[in-house]
């Protein structure tokens, strides 16, 4: 079946969420943060995707933006960063402001370019969505961002992975899933999509009952899978 449309995950996928805690470790004064910025940001990011699996599991369904505050309260105890509320504050602001990876804008102008359909499929508020897209310069080149709380659950839920097929008019089998998250992909290739795990940082195959079909250092190639 012919690939019509290309559903890329948000965070870690298009956008870098480690630039939050990078970012921040710039700043005047952060010395602290500067000595633990990446093991903050791992923390974060683990907790984060940890406590979504937990709410999805128990059916205790919150915004994916409490979500990101909880995991970065977390983080900051484990690393001894608590206490410092303007910390907290700073990272959480530029959590709105993540950048996306260099190659993300030519990626998806090339599919547009060859007319496939392009959509964002995030267990993101869509207002966390949508000041991601608008920071990132991409809107031009999306046809849909879609948010697990139309369905009030998040990934893997094949609840999540239907909306694609009821907002973008396909059927699962013309869809490239694209996540940096190896589940995700994994779960997705069970639900029926083509997949391509984005695994930028080397890591293992996850043990689960499917794989990706295609495993990627980055989005680059992307466009040639999408035929």
């Amino acid at each position: 079946m012919t690939i019509t449309t290309c559903v890329f995950d948000a965070y870690g996928t298009l956008f870098d969420v480690g630039a939050a805690a990078r970012n921040a470790a710039t700043q005047p004064g952060r010395e602290k943060l500067a000595e633990k910025a990446a093991e903050l940001a791992e923390h974060w990011r683990l907790k984060q995707l940890q406590y979504s699996w937990l709410r999805a599991v128990t059916g205790d369904y919150t915004s994916f933006w409490e979500v990101t505050q909880n995991g970065l309260d977390w983080a900051l105890e484990k690393t001894g960063l608590d206490g410092d509320m303007e910390l907290r504050e700073v990272l959480l602001a530029l959590y709105w402001e993540l950048s996306a990876y260099k190659e993300v804008p030519m990626m998806l102008a090339k599919l547009k370019a060859a007319g496939k359909k392009t959509a964002i499929l995030s267990n993101g508020s869509p207002d966390m969505l949508e000041g991601a897209v608008d920071f990132a310069g991409i809107g031009i080149y999306l046809d849909a961002v879609i948010s697990v709380e139309d369905v009030g659950i998040f990934k893997p839920a094949p609840k999540v992975y239907e909306l694609v097929e009821q907002q973008m008019g396909c059927t699962r089998d013309e869809v490239l899933f694209v996540s940096s998250n190896g589940w995700d992909a994994a779960c997705a290739t069970g639900f029926g999509f083509q997949t391509a795990w984005v695994n930028r940082a080397g890591e293992p195959m996850d043990r689960l009952p499917w794989t990706p079909a295609h495993t990627l250092s980055d989005l680059t190639t992307i466009p040639e899978l999408a035929v």
